[in-house]
């Protein structure tokens, strides 16, 4: 495989769990280079997060390996040749050599190989069939290395062979471009994903909420967006876009959070949340929080004064009145930089009666306990939580 000339200098390369690693499968004899994300990242100057390897030992050769190295061994994926290898407490994912033999847009067959030239013609994007040695010395068999400097997103071979053989790479495309691109995107690719889009079909909701979501977390993903609408590509994984002013006014606020940029790209509308939510399978907590951030229900206006706002902070919660305050900013340009300010710097204070401290006062535990906490707190609220527990208790009387 052809050498580059570029070498990685980076402490991962050489010491801890991914050394280990390295260093069990080729205790006899084979070779194993880190490849994909870790060398792309570490070339651009990026932080190196998951570090992946391959390797020329069959997976039950590599299970035997890290044994013998005592590490441990896990079969995440052996019928596709990966195993996870845990060392140090960190897990390192090791796939063998391959090459696909069958294909059907969502999942592969695959055969195991020697030849790292294939394993290469099979990856999706130039920059992600990268690799090197534990030494550093980079290997790019594809011209990996002039993409990424150029910032040019480009498959490995015919765009829409690829995309037949796994239609995530669409989204892919798009995503890769939103993190590593600039200027125009590849006309080949885009065009094969264009013509392709009908292919999403097949993929689950899980994989497709995954891209997106990483996609929304780019630095600045409003172009790329705008080219996935006019390639037809959006619509088809995300027909609830309808406001990319708002996206774009939520960018120059400068919140990079994935979920409150998916819903400012919605109407908003508590149904429409709603359906997304459920449709793309978010986590309980993150279905709540969407679903919170309708809009219509709260306002949070821009001439709150400082104890209304507060007040509010308390009703609501922190991060739901942060939200909406951030989205609200978005739809109608009006700042609400102090109210952010306040839902992140201030604590509100914690109620403090409770409805022991009215059953100890005489009144019997049923609705009615209930119904003068409510009050309680109400006025609480509404005189600046400064009343105390003493004063709240002496009140009971007088809210019969």
């Amino acid at each position: 495989m052809r050498k580059t000339g570029t070498v990685i200098s980076q402490s991962w390369l050489s010491e801890g769990g991914a050394a280990d690693v390295v260093a069990a499968l080729m205790a006899q004899g084979g070779t194993a280079r880190f490849v994909g994300g870790c060398v792309r990242d570490a070339l651009a100057g990026r932080t190196v997060r998951d570090i992946d390897i391959a390797t020329d030992q069959k997976p039950e050769a590599v299970i035997q390996l890290l044994q013998d190295a005592k590490l441990k061994a896990i079969p995440t994926g052996i019928e596709h040749g990966t195993v996870t290898a845990v060392a140090r407490g960190r897990p390192f994912e090791v796939t063998t050599l391959r090459v696909d033999v069958e294909t059907d847009g969502r999942r592969a067959v695959v055969a195991f190989t020697d030849d790292w030239a294939e394993d290469a013609s099979r990856r999706d994007f130039t920059m992600n069939a990268l690799y090197c040695d534990r030494d550093g010395t980079v290997y790019d068999p594809v011209g990996g290395v002039d993409d990424l400097q150029a910032h040019h997103v480009r498959f490995i071979g015919d765009a829409s062979r690829r995309i037949e053989e796994d239609a995530l790479r669409i989204l892919r495309f798009f995503r890769f471009h939103a993190w590593y691109g600039a200027g125009p995107m590849n006309d080949e690719g885009l065009a094969a994903c264009r013509d392709r889009r009908d292919d999403l079909d097949r993929l689950s909701v899980e994989r497709v909420r995954a891209e997106m979501l990483r996609l929304l977390e780019a630095p600045a993903p409003m172009a790329t967006l705008r080219v996935m609408a006019e390639s037809g590509v959006l619509q088809l994984v995300l027909p609830e876009a309808c406001a990319p002013h708002c996206l774009e006014r939520l960018l120059e606020i400068g919140e990079g959070d994935a979920l409150l940029r998916l819903a400012s790209l919605t109407c908003r509308r508590a149904d429409v949340l709603t359906g997304l939510a459920d449709r793309w399978k978010l986590s309980g907590k993150d279905k709540v929080r969407l679903r919170r951030m309708a809009a219509g229900e709260t306002e949070i206006a821009t001439g709150l004064t400082d104890a209304e706002a507060r007040a509010q902070v308390y009703w609501l919660g922190a991060e739901r009145f942060r939200d909406l305050a951030l989205l609200e900013w978005a739809s109608d340009g009006q700042d609400r930089q102090w109210l952010v300010a306040l839902a992140e710097a201030w604590s509100a204070p914690s109620f403090p009666v409770r409805g022991a401290d009215l059953v100890g006062h005489g009144i019997p535990a049923g609705e009615r306990v209930g119904k003068l906490l409510r009050a309680l707190e109400r006025q609480w609220v509404d005189e600046g939580f400064e009343p105390s527990r003493a004063e709240l208790l002496a009140r009971i009387d007088s809210l019969d």
